[in-house]
């Protein structure tokens, strides 16, 4: 059973810790990221951003086949799909009439009065299926599905706007992080973070989470960030592993022998980060 991420990280922000959301390329990461949270006994957010969802095979297929799996596998711990950067208010409904707990609407790139009105038809369509929304001031930076931007820091007052005037379930306000490869240690404006997660009431999500220092990801935690995203990392191990394999073994072609073990090596990754955001054994 899929079930909304509302309650994970309010439970999170609560007990000062943060649930994991990790992005899927292929059904196979969905079973490695289950693996690691059945382990771990951690909550866990399962999610495909906007971009992907053709590549997958449409959003009914990746809502089924991920509710099969968590059956099939006979997972006992929390687990949510999310709708990473939806980029429409009728992607973000669709969604939700194929099965996802949660959704992302994604409207940072529009004037502030228009995030607002988009959001608030997202949160009052999701109200009535009992699914988590998310919402998004500011512009995180670099690189995801191909998409590249820069780095727009969030204003407060209207972090404050968007939370009291939708009703949103968490807030992803951009403040320093980037998707995909950092360049040197991430700038963040823990000022602002701290600013921002003193003015509202509900958790904070980050994006761009591969990468960032250890003692950074606890100090963002530390001003409420409930929510830590995480694919590059997850991406680059799996692509190590199996281009290792294919190199060392050039008469290789068993699909199970050289995927296998880049599966092992996400869900590897998958705990290690969930004993760091401090969501293992919450369960």
């Amino acid at each position: 059973m899929l079930v909304s991420m509302k309650d994970m990280i309010v439970e999170a922000k609560k007990n000062h810790y943060a649930v994991g959301q990790f992005n899927i390329n292929s059904f196979q990461w969905v079973t490695a990221i289950l693996q690691a949270a059945e382990k771990e006994r951690s909550p866990v957010i399962i999610a495909s951003t906007d971009r992907i969802v053709d590549y997958l095979g449409g959003l009914k297929l990746i809502a089924s086949t991920t509710r099969t799996i968590v059956e099939e596998m006979q997972i006992t711990v929390p687990v949510a799909l999310h709708l990473d950067h939806g980029f429409t208010v009728e992607q973000c409904k669709r969604a939700i009439d194929a099965g996802y707990s949660s959704v992302m609407i994604d409207g940072s790139k529009y004037p502030i009065e228009e995030n607002i009105k988009m959001t608030q038809e997202v949160v009052e369509y999701a109200r009535k299926f009992g699914v988590s929304v998310e919402a998004e001031i500011g512009s995180v930076g670099g690189t995801e599905d191909g998409v590249v931007g820069g780095i727009k820091y969030a204003d407060p007052s209207e972090c404050f706007r968007i939370v009291e005037e939708t009703k949103v379930d968490a807030l992803a306000a951009a403040l320093g992080s980037v998707h995909g490869e950092y360049k040197g240690e991430p700038k963040f404006a823990f000022d602002l973070m701290k600013e921002i997660s003193e003015g509202i009431d509900i958790p904070l999500a980050l994006h761009g989470g591969s990468g960032i220092p250890d003692h950074q990801i606890i100090q963002a935690i530390e001003y409420g960030h409930a929510k830590i995203n995480v694919n590059t990392e997850s991406n680059k191990t799996w692509a190590e592993t199996v281009r290792n394999i294919l190199t060392n073994d050039t008469k290789l072609f068993s699909p199970p022998d050289i995927l296998g073990p880049g599966m092992d090596a996400i869900t590897q990754v998958v705990q290690e980060k969930m004993r760091l955001f401090g969501s293992a054994n919450r369960v």
